[in-house]
Order: structure tokens, then C-alpha cells, then sequence
């Protein structure tokens, strides 16, 4: 096999010196470039924020630090935004609480239970996923809202009503379901069968194995999906806006005082109060990652599920109900779509597909989405390769992979609604020589791609810990370049990763929202800018019959993406199939 990749790396000889000091200077090139990048598309909207917010009042000159932190404390006093804070906190508390039991049961029954159907209940559960976030809503306003099929039914529970805090937390779940059960599901995968062998061994009941091994091998697990969950729905603007109603969180806070008010300076500060949680969650997962141990030495033995009846078919029934419920959301969405007038006229019929979008030029706004989806796909693993590969392999300075790392890291605690406004404060300034991209197709790609970059990022710096620096050390050697190296070896090694990370950037800015609200123009409007749209003109068909044009796009899309994954596969693997004689 290396006899084989280094016969790749020959090259015609050339001074050596020469060839390393050119090497040196295209590697520091890239790094300056992949550097200014992400400190034009985070740092400087993030700077912007903070300068917004800490600007003299208006009709005041100047004024100190003292002045503008008194000022701040009488925005943050105000009971409404206290109030917004408060909800924020509890409803985002909540949803952690009602999701990671649900998701933790998922994620057992698919490691730990022999139960039938796990392919198709896992596949189920990825629905959510490719839909927008905002499906889920207008799903629960077509079963429970005031004109809902279910209307009557769930006020016999209690509820004034569906709009509010019930409609956000139960959207919520839906929506947050699917990344709490994939952490989930990595923790409980790995397990040492020795220790339930020796557990077994000494009479040990399966309650108690669950307590003293299963629940303490997933304990990081439990805390990363935790985390991961309250701070989707603590950011999350595009749900409390459909079916909050009257109930203000801070995400809907800060929609109201930029477009509404046109007030940036309390937006900036709201945006602050918003980005405060999602660090602290950040922070503390960074921090529990590190004290995490490895579950599995080289001695380990898999564990295997064994058959029981009676656990397998109570696995099977609560994940069921699970997959149901999902199911239940999504297929309202698509029956609504389909239906001729909610709900007085539910006959089948193609209204809101074509006078809902077509009619009112909306199939332009899918179109733009397909165009901010297919350059983030494209650029995003680019910038993520390179980020990646410079960090860990390109013998980077030590600032220099200090300053990637955190930029690469930071994305992940900054809310997209967050980066939107400051986007708009510093590429809006007539100063900024880069001003020219504003309310442009470009500015939303490089805004998409910076807010999902972080995980972008660790799947690629995954993907290239695992290739042997023998690679680097015996081309260094035979007096390859590096460059030549990364695009003879290492690039095609990680071409299959590659794939995966441009799927995941092409499905989220298909159905992102909280990154682009404030962005778009009537030129660039989003298909999932639309259903928000569409939701307060009071055209909920219309709105639901564009989240599953998007959920469609992204499904079709994902099986494309899996063909081409096995093609790059089958190709990019093939040196690992032995010789033929």
C-alpha cells in the first residue's frame, strides 16, 4: 500500500531549497487566506455587535465606559426584556428535559435492544433534519390550532391553545429531537462487553447494570446532547415566530427591534443577552469533552445485543410511538399542502403549489435557495479542507494554529441570528471597503457557511487525525512538497468526508433561517424566508406547501449525495484492494 502512494508522489528533481521556500510561500498564502476569511465573516460582524451596542446614545457626542455600561444595565432592567430572558431560560430548559429521555430511550434501543425495524425507525427520525424548523410548527397549527383538526381535543387537555409556549416547547422537541439522538447514539454505541460479562457473572440484576455501567459510560454523552439542545432552542427564532404568539422570547426580541423598530443599538444588545447562553453551553461542552476517557481499550470486546422478547418489543413500542408522532408532524404538513381550502375544503388539489407559489413568483425564492445551498456546498468544503489541513498537517506556527482553532471553534457558540445582525452592521458601513458585498448572493453563502462551519470542521480534522503522519514525514524525506503530498495523498483519502460535509452544509442552508432573515433582499428571498412570509400573510398552505418543497429538495438531494459518496468510495479506496499477480 505505501509503496504505492509514494510512487504517486515522484516528481522530476528540482532544487529542494527552491521547491520548500515555494511550498512555504503558497502554505502561508492559504493561511492567510483561509484566516481573513473567517475573521471577515465572524470576527468582524462579531466586533460590530460589540460596537453597536456600546455606542454613544443618540444626540450624545461621546460618553465613557461608565456612561455606556449604565446605559446597557437600563436596557437589560426593562421588565419586557427580563420577561423575554425568563422565557427563554424555562422553555429552553423544558425542551432538554422532555427531549433527552425520549432520545436516550431511541438511542438504547438502537445500540442496546435486538428489536426489528432499526433501519427504518432511525431513517424516520432523520426527517427532521430536512425539513426547516418551521414545518414543525405549521404542522401543530393544522392539528391543534384555532381552526386545527384537534382544536377541541387539546383544550380538553387544559390549553387555552396551541400558540405560545405548549406550540414552541412541542415544536421544539421535534425539531431538536434528531441532534440530541445522534450524540446519543455515538455515547451508547461504544461498550466494553467484559464488563456486563463480569456483571452477569456476579448475579448483577439489569437495572443495576444500567445504573453502575450504562448510565455512567454515557453521562458525557447525556451532558454534550443536553447542551447541544438548549442551545438550538435558546437561538432558535424561526418556531417562536410562527406559533409564539404573544409569548416574546429573546430570539423574537431581536427580530422585532431590527426590522420592526429599526432600533440596532437595543437589537445589538438583545443579540449580546442571546449570545451569553450559547457560550456558556459551549464553553461547559468544550470542558466535559476534555475530562471525557475513552470507553473502549484495545482489549475491549463489542458488545453484541442478545435476543429477549419482552425488552425488544417494549424498545419497539416506545420507539414506535416516537416515530409516529414524527411522522404525525411531517405528513400534516404535507396533507395541508395538498389541501384545496383549510379547512372547509380538504379535497386534494395543487392550489397552494401553484397559485401559493408559482402564481405569487415564490418557485424564485426555492430557486435562490437551491443557488445559496449549492455555493455553500461547493465553497464550504474547500474553506474546510484548507482550515483543516493547515491546522494539523502544514506545521502551522503556534499562533497561528491557535487562531485557527478558536475561529474554527467559535461559530459553534454564535447564534445565527446573532451573526445575521452583525453582518448587517459591518458589511452595511460605508467605511467597510468591503461594503460592495452587501445585500448580495455572496454575502449569504459566506454568512451560511460560517455560522455551520465548526462542524464542517471537526469532521475534517477527524478525517485527517487518522491518516499516519509517516505520509508527510517520508515525503519531507524524499524531498516532496507538501502541497504535492496533500493533493496526491491526503485529498484523496479524505475525498469521501469531503462528500459528507458538503451534503451537511448544502441540507442546512436549504433549510436555514436565523443565518439569513436579516440578509436577504427582494432579489435574494429564501425559500425558508418565504414560509415566515407566507405564515403572516395568513397563508399557512402556502407556507406548508413550501417546507416540503424543501424538505423534497433536501431529501433528493442527500440521495444524490449517498450515490456520489459510493462512486468517490469505490475510487478513492481502490488501493486498498490487493494486487492482482
Amino acid at each position: 500500500m505505501t509503496a504505492a502512494w509514494f510512487d504517486r508522489l515522484a516528481v522530476r528533481p528540482a532544487p529542494p531549497r527552491l521547491r520548500r521556500t515555494a511550498a512555504d510561500a503558497w502554505i502561508g498564502a492559504l493561511r492567510l487566506a483561509v484566516l481573513a476569511l473567517l475573521l471577515v465573516g465572524l470576527a468582524g460582524p462579531l466586533a460590530a455587535i460589540l460596537s453597536q451596542a456600546f455606542a454613544p446614545a443618540e444626540g450624545v457626542a461621546a460618553e465613557g465606559w461608565a456612561q455606556a455600561l449604565n446605559r446597557l444595565a437600563d436596557y437589560l432592567a426593562s421588565p419586557a426584556l427580563r420577561g423575554s430572558l425568563v422565557n427563554s431560560l424555562w422553555v429552553s430548559m423544558l425542551v432538554t428535559l422532555i427531549v433527552l429521555p425520549l432520545a436516550f430511550v431511541f438511542a438504547h434501543a438502537l445500540t442496546r435492544s435486538a428489536m426489528p425495524f432499526k433501519g427504518l425507525l432511525r431513517g424516520i427520525t432523520l426527517l427532521p433534519l430536512l425539513a426547516p424548523s418551521l414545518l414543525s410548527a405549521i404542522s401543530l397549527i393544522h392539528w391543534f390550532g384555532n381552526q386545527g383538526l384537534l382544536r377541541d381535543s387539546w383544550r380538553a387537555l387544559g390549553f387555552d391553545g396551541i400558540y405560545g409556549a405548549p406550540g414552541i416547547v412541542l415544536a421544539e422537541c421535534f425539531a431538536v429531537f434528531p441532534h440530541a439522538l445522534m450524540i446519543l447514539v455515538s455515547a451508547l454505541r461504544l461498550a466494553d462487553a467484559r464488563l456486563y460479562e463480569a456483571a452477569d457473572a456476579m448475579g448483577t440484576r439489569a437495572l443495576r447494570q444500567f445504573l453502575t455501567i450504562t448510565l455512567p459510560g454515557a453521562r458525557y454523552g447525556l451532558v454534550s446532547a443536553g447542551l447541544v439542545s438548549f442551545t438550538l432552542v435558546i437561538t432558535d427564532f424561526g418556531i417562536p415566530k410562527v406559533i409564539g404568539g404573544n409569548f416574546n422570547v429573546l430570539a423574537t426580541d431581536v427580530f422585532k427591534l431590527v426590522i420592526g423598530q429599526q432600533d440596532f443599538q437595543r437589537g445589538a444588545v438583545v443579540a449580546l443577552l442571546l449570545l451569553l447562553p450559547a457560550l456558556l453551553s459551549f464553553g461547559v461542552d468544550q470542558l466535559v469533552q476534555r475530562r471525557q476517557t475513552a470507553m473502549l481499550t484495545a482489549r475491549a470486546v463489542m458488545w453484541v445485543p442478545r435476543r429477549s422478547p419482552a425488552f425488544d418489543g417494549l424498545m419497539l413500542a416506545a420507539c414506535a410511538l416516537v416515530a409516529a408522532t414524527l411522522l404525525a408532524l411531517f405528513g400534516m404538513a404535507v396533507f395541508a399542502s395538498f389541501a384545496t381550502f383549510w379547512p372547509y375544503n380538504l379535497a386534494p388539489s395543487l392550489v397552494h403549489y401553484t397559485t401559493g407559489l408559482i402564481d405569487a413568483e415564490l418557485d424564485v425564492a426555492l430557486v435562490n435557495s437551491l443557488k445559496l445551498a449549492a455555493g455553500t456546498a461547493l465553497a464550504g468544503p474547500v474553506l474546510v479542507f484548507l482550515g483543516a489541513w493547515l491546522q494539523e498537517k502544514a506545521r502551522p506556527p503556534a499562533w497561528a494554529r491557535a487562531l485557527l482553532g478558536l475561529l474554527a471553534l467559535l461559530p459553534m457558540a454564535v447564534p445565527g441570528l446573532v451573526l445575521g445582525l452583525g453582518a448587517i452592521l459591518f458589511f452595511n458601513a460605508p467605511s467597510n471597503p468591503l461594503h460592495g458585498l452587501y445585500q448580495t448572493g455572496a454575502l449569504l453563502v459566506l454568512c451560511t457557511l460560517v455560522h455551520f462551519y465548526t462542524t464542517g470542521h471537526l469532521t475534517m480534522t477527524t478525517a485527517l487525525k487518522a491518516i499516519d503522519p509517516e505520509f508527510e514525514a517520508v515525503s519531507a524525506s524524499l524531498k516532496v512538497p507538501l502541497l504535492r503530498t496533500c493533493w496526491r495523498v491526503t485529498l484523496p483519502i479524505c475525498l469521501p468526508t469531503l462528500v459528507d460535509v458538503s451534503r451537511y452544509f448544502f441540507i442546512n442552508a436549504m433549510t436555514t433561517v436565523s443565518a439569513v432573515v436579516f440578509l436577504y433582499t427582494p432579489d435574494t428571498r429564501l425559500a425558508s424566508v418565504a414560509i415566515l412570509n407566507l405564515d403572516e400573510a395568513g397563508e399557512t398552505g402556502a407556507a406548508a406547501a413550501m417546507a416540503v418543497l424543501i424538505t423534497a429538495t433536501s431529501a433528493l438531494v442527500s440521495l444524490l449525495y449517498l450515490l456520489l459518496a459510493r462512486v468517490v468510495r469505490r475510487h478513492t479506496q481502490a488501493w486498498r484492494e490487493p494486487a492482482s499477480p
